[in-house]
């Protein structure tokens, strides 16, 4: 077993409860916190943080549970009845999606907190093997006929919608319409061998498997796996171009309020935004709400020219009806895969 593997399933077993175990009876004092696929880590580190702060705080004991799987999936699961306190998604409308169909949380979730509740960011970025044979620097080294490129299922993970959206944002600018846009995704949908449902089987098919020339991801999980896997196997590519990927998370407050976790739930969400829950999601290579922080730490990060859905494809609204929704162009370009 490599040492990427130790790692991994050393901060797996560190974690409460699976995405597959079953929730328990919740008391005021504990959390479940829904979250996207490639977060173990990451929320593994800000719970044991989190748990310190509020016991120097109150004096109180709490215990923070975890479930994981894609970011849609968990969405779905909620709608279903899993009673997640709090969510730590991926993509907007998977948190959207609980206020159009199960009325879960305000209209005005997306308010309640600074930077649309995003206190952190990242963006698809490339994890190339040792010496980058096929040559990949940008998106269009990816439609090459011989590259093989990984990342998960765009229907089910919003990891890989992140990579969609970058892929066509860069077509379309590049090759200057929407129709040619849309065969460069096509031509891209078919460099890939395997699409697993979430982010980290798609790194694990990548790394474990030693399958692809290319794993697509968030740049935060590029660098992770490249530390943890080794730098003499793995370089991370930032591509020139990318999509802006925001993390937005907020109280569940039906099940807050059913369980008397509300204060505990909005006093978690909050400390992502503090000054130590930024230096964790710093060390994890994820790009900080804090400008002062990203200021101090610019050359860990490069420069990349960042589209935002609001610019380049008119808002998550828009988006969902002409891309993402069941029929609409994602639906039509990934076809039977």
């Amino acid at each position: 077993m490599n040492r990427f593997a130790i790692a991994l399933t050393a901060a797996l077993s560190a974690l409460a409860v699976s995405a597959a175990a079953p929730v328990r009876a919740q008391t005021p004092t504990t959390l479940l916190n829904v979250s996207y696929d490639i977060a173990r880590e990451l929320y593994a580190e800000i719970n044991v943080a989190f748990i310190k702060h509020w016991k120097a705080k109150t004096g109180q004991d709490i215990t923070v549970n975890q479930s994981h799987n894609g970011s849609s999936r968990q969405a779905r699961s909620i709608l279903e009845g899993l009673e997640a306190d709090i969510v730590t998604f991926n993509q907007v409308t998977d948190v959207q999606v609980l206020y159009d169909k199960g009325k879960l949380i305000p209209k005005d979730w997306a308010t309640r907190l600074p930077n649309n509740t995003s206190p952190y960011y990242s963006l698809p970025a490339f994890l190339v093997r040792a010496g980058n044979p096929k040559g990949i620097k940008d998106w269009g080294d990816l439609v090459k006929p011989g590259v093989q490129v990984i990342f998960p299922n765009p229907k089910t993970s919003g990891n890989a919608r992140y990579t969609y959206l970058a892929a066509y944002a860069y077509a379309k600018n590049t090759l200057g319409s929407e129709a040619k846009a849309d065969e460069f995704i096509k031509k891209l949908f078919a460099n890939v061998p395997v699409f697993d449902t979430g982010g980290r089987a798609a790194t694990t098919t990548f790394v474990e498997r030693g399958t692809g020339d290319v794993l697509i991801t968030f740049e935060a999980e590029t660098s992770s796996i490249r530390d943890l896997a080794g730098r003499d196997k793995y370089e991370v590519v930032v591509p020139p171009t990318s999509v802006l990927a925001e993390f937005p998370v907020t109280l569940v407050d039906k099940y807050a309020d059913k369980h008397g976790t509300r204060a505990l739930a909005t006093a978690y969400l909050e400390f992502l935004y503090s000054p130590e829950g930024q230096a964790i999601e710093l060390k994890g290579y994820n790009r900080v709400a804090d400008a002062a922080v990203m200021a101090k730490h610019k050359d860990k990060f490069p420069d990349v020219k960042l589209y935002r859905v609001e610019d380049e494809f008119g808002g998550w609204d828009k988006l969902n009806a002409e891309h993402l929704n069941a029929g609409a162009k994602l639906d039509q370009l990934f076809g039977g895969k």
